[in-house]
């Protein structure tokens, strides 16, 4: 059962690669561009809806919690995640604050292999150190946040309304992130307390870094195409 477990994660985890990274469905990009006013209700769909069909955003967050066993040290992490996110989010609308989306995308994909490297051993092993594992979440938060917001960027946003729609648009971020970790945990939850969780725990990220590195690639790809 482990093994199928396991399985069912490391398919999960690579799906990025096939998928690409986070975007905006052509039809959310219609209703986008073409919303004048406040829509609490609609925004707060799309940020959820974001969130889940986010797996680069659920990679990295599957590694951060994959060692997490208490509930309090889970709700610290995700917090320090979610406040680096909803910061450059609304900067980076609302502020008016630009990236380059390739890079930005690529350092997003940097993280979930930086977090897998870190539950490997990586650092300790190799490197002689451990980084702040708290610091490094809520600055690659700060990332994640702003891939979101460059994509935004790409549209003609209605100034009526804004800063409603997107605080709406985050909140609903952040009820669909609640949504997938819960999800993610049971499942965690389950497979820790099968014999096989430690021996393939190693396997799984591996595949996590893995799909980090592809993502990376796939991003940097992109942007000298584009340049």
């Amino acid at each position: 059962m482990s093994k199928a477990i396991s399985a069912c994660i490391v398919l999960m985890l690579l799906l990025p690669a096939m998928l690409g990274a986070h975007g905006v469905s052509k039809g959310d990009a219609k209703f986008v561009q073409a919303n004048q006013g406040s829509a609490i209700g609609p925004f707060l769909y799309l940020g959820a809806k974001h969130m889940v069909t986010g797996y680069d955003h659920l990679m990295f967050l599957v590694g951060v919690i994959f060692f997490l066993y208490r509930l309090k040290d889970v709700v610290q992490y995700v917090s320090l995640f979610t406040v680096g996110h909803s910061i450059t989010l609304l900067l980076g609308v609302l502020g008016g604050v630009h990236a380059n989306s390739y890079i930005i995308d690529a350092i997003i994909g940097l993280s979930v292999a930086y977090k897998a490297f870190d539950n490997m051993g990586g650092f300790q092993r190799f490197l002689g150190f451990q980084p702040n594992t708290r610091l490094a979440v809520l600055i690659f938060g700060l990332f994640h946040g702003f891939g979101l917001a460059t994509k935004l960027q790409e549209f003609a946003l209605a100034q009526n309304g804004l800063v409603t729609n997107i605080v709406s648009f985050n909140v609903g971020v952040e009820i669909g992130q609640g949504l997938a970790l819960t999800a993610v945990l049971i499942g965690l939850s389950y497979w820790r307390t099968r014999g096989g969780f430690l021996r393939h725990a190693f396997v799984t990220n591996t595949a996590l870094m893995a799909g980090g590195f592809i993502l990376i690639g796939y991003q940097l790809a992109g942007y000298f195409i584009s340049a």
